[in-house]
């Protein structure tokens, strides 16, 4: 997205919330943080004479989109979100579907097993209640082990077929945990675990309050061109 923008000359800024140590840099002005809520946020896009906003943010960061909401209908600037599409179970999948991180512990079997925990590292606390042998793959180093006697693996997708099948194997993956992201940087370890028949629970999208969406840069394009008065 930021990158389309770059090349069509539109003046823009990104906005990180700044979990990661080093986010992938962008070919825009950037700023990091959070703005202070609805309020905050309302307050950034008038005083920065914002125009159009965005939303790109993770489909899990739910907060986030429904400030965005809230302060572009309060503000009076147009809103679009760009979501990826969900994914979808396909022949060979087995997955059980859950509603959120509390759901997907109680989802695990009681026996221990080799868990491949691939939701990042901001819902973690919970799975410490089930005593399982846990596989993490994050972005950056933690400070302390996320989860007691974890094996933790620090990359930054996107990610291959070939590489999650052969981490899985190294480390004998028996359950896979995800979050719906969508998307296709993240959907190996759910092609992996099909290709190793083994089930995946699946954790759904929060809800976020009605707003426009588009699903591709392409959509957002047009709309920003169509909608959003030029000068």
């Amino acid at each position: 997205m930021a990158q389309a923008l770059a090349a069509a000359g539109v003046e823009a800024v990104y906005s990180y919330a700044g979990r990661t140590a080093a986010p992938v840099a962008a070919p825009l002005p950037m700023r990091i943080g959070g703005f202070g809520g609805v309020a905050g946020l309302v307050a950034y896009l008038r005083a920065e004479g914002i125009r159009a906003v965005i939303d790109a943010t993770h489909p899990f960061a739910a907060q986030m989109s429904a400030h965005a909401v809230a302060a572009c209908e309060a503000a009076g600037v147009p809103l679009m979100a760009l979501e990826r599409p969900a994914w979808v179970p396909e022949p060979g999948d087995r997955w059980t579907r859950v509603p959120d991180v509390a759901a997907a512990v109680a989802a695990l079997p009681e026996a221990p097993r080799r868990v491949f925990l691939a939701i990042g590292r901001q819902n973690l606390t919970p799975f410490a209640a089930a005593a399982h042998h846990y596989l993490l793959r994050l972005v950056d180093p933690p400070e302390a082990p996320p989860l007691p006697g974890a094996e933790v693996v620090i990359d930054r997708g996107p990610f291959t077929l070939e590489g999650d099948l052969a981490l899985m194997r190294r480390v004998g993956t028996e359950i896979v945990v995800s979050k719906n992201a969508g998307g296709s940087g993240a959907s190996a370890k759910i092609a992996a675990a099909r290709v190793l028949g083994l089930p995946v629970i699946m954790i759904d999208r929060p809800a976020i309050p009605a707003r426009p969406c588009a699903g591709s840069v392409a959509e957002v394009m047009g709309w920003l061109h169509q909608s959003v008065p030029a000068g």
